[in-house]
């Protein structure tokens, strides 16, 4: 059999065939012929008339120890359609990449899995080529298509960088909390440009979102997508309780000083107030009880707190609203400071509150989500650009499936 022949039969390689084989310093050279004379422009327009031509090589997978590179003769052509000369395009690599596909599907699912680092000493490339890999690969397999058929989603920021860099993120609530978008920044005209990509019609079929109680996210929905159903994530309300607890306890103590009296009493109790009673130990039941029998402030926070999370532990939610409106009477009239504020903050949002509940809606699986791409910026030891962050979010959590060449 002739080396050209078994190499052939190896590769396997979309329109092409091996003509030579030459073993240099570098590696393996695999010389290859076009099998069709027409030249493709990246944008679909073709042609049979040549612009001008080069030889250009292609890193392959490697073969054995030795690095395998694809070498053949590349066009250039006019575009019609673009107006402008570009390159042809090959079947066997990506538009402007100098890696096969097949090395590139590798280097994508490696990084789905695995730190950049460990894939640069693993395939012999450099850091920067990871990323413009991940980067290309990413923009073949997220299209527009991805924004079809939402009807639920969330939305959320996440810290990628020190100084105060943030993402918004964009979850599909109906397909697993997929990521559907990002962008940089956490302000209401950062979650407009996710509209302005959604468009007009796809934002008609919005029918809720969930989101915090910051006002930029609501800002933007508001103006974009009035008749969508905002729900507040139930999180953030539990955890505007449990800062109202802490608050209330460095009152207390300031009370207890002013007074004339021992406070240090009240630093030995924010485990159990802040805590799920089911998870307290016996200490710390004990400390509530002698909170209760001395008819301290801080049991009656701990009473509305726990009022508050039973919102989320109604059987039958439609009894949540006559339940809201009992808690903001109860903490309206309760003169504890803290709690009287938080009970502003919560009645400006209570319809918003009442929706997450009816429609059983939370950023949950955003939460989930952000802990993930916390731990791919970990595992790349940061990232110097949002784009670059935003590939790997869409390539980790967008729901992309690379397929090795051992599975086609």
């Amino acid at each position: 059999m002739r080396v050209s022949t078994a190499f052939n039969r190896v590769l396997s390689l979309p329109g092409a065939s091996v003509v030579t084989v030459t073993f240099a310093p570098e590696g393996v050279v695999i010389g290859l012929r076009r099998r069709s004379r027409r030249l493709v422009c990246p944008c679909g327009w073709s042609t049979s008339a040549t612009y001008d031509r080069s030889v250009r090589r292609w890193r392959h997978l490697d073969l054995g120890a030795s690095q395998l590179w694809l070498e053949a003769e590349i066009r250039r052509l006019d575009c019609g359609a673009c107006g402008r000369v570009r390159t042809e395009q090959v079947p066997w690599a990506r538009p402007g990449a100098r890696h096969s596909r097949d090395f590139e599907d590798v280097v994508a699912w490696l990084a789905q899995r695995a730190d950049k680092t460990s894939i640069t000493k693993l395939l012999r490339v450099s850091w920067e080529a990871v990323r413009n890999i991940v980067s290309r690969v990413v923009a073949e397999h997220v299209d527009d298509s991805r924004l079809d058929d939402l009807y639920r989603i969330g939305v959320d920021e996440v810290s990628y960088r020190k100084g105060h860099r943030y993402l918004t993120v964009v979850a599909d609530h109906d397909h697993q909390g997929r990521i559907v978008w990002a962008g940089e920044g956490k302000s209401a005209a950062t979650l407009g440009q996710f509209y302005d990509t959604l468009g007009d019609e796809r934002i008609a079929q919005l029918q809720a979102i969930s989101l915090d109680m910051g006002g930029a996210y609501k800002l933007a929905t508001d103006q974009r997508a009035g008749h969508v159903r905002q729900c507040v994530d139930p999180f953030h309300v539990i955890k505007l309780t449990n800062d109202a607890i802490d608050t209330t306890r460095r009152w207390a103590w300031n009370q207890q000083r002013a007074a004339g009296d021992d406070a240090r009493w009240v630093k030995r109790t924010r485990w159990a107030l802040v805590k799920d009673p089911d998870n307290l130990t016996d200490h710390q039941l004990e400390t509530l009880d002698t909170l209760r029998k001395r008819g301290s402030v801080l049991f009656r926070a701990w009473l509305l707190k726990e009022h508050l999370r039973d919102l989320y532990r109604l059987h039958n939610p439609a009894d949540a609203a006559a339940h809201l409106d009992h808690w903001l009477a109860w903490a309206s009239r309760s003169r504890i400071p803290a709690f009287v504020k938080l009970a502003k903050t919560v009645r400006a949002n209570r319809g918003r509150i009442l929706d997450a509940i009816e429609l059983g809606l939370s950023n949950s699986k955003l939460e989930g989500i952000n802990s993930k791409i916390r731990l791919i910026n970990h595992r790349g030891y940061g990232h110097h650009s949002a784009a670059a962050i935003i590939a790997m979010i869409y390539l980790c959590c967008g729901g992309i499936t690379i397929t090795l060449p051992t599975e086609r």
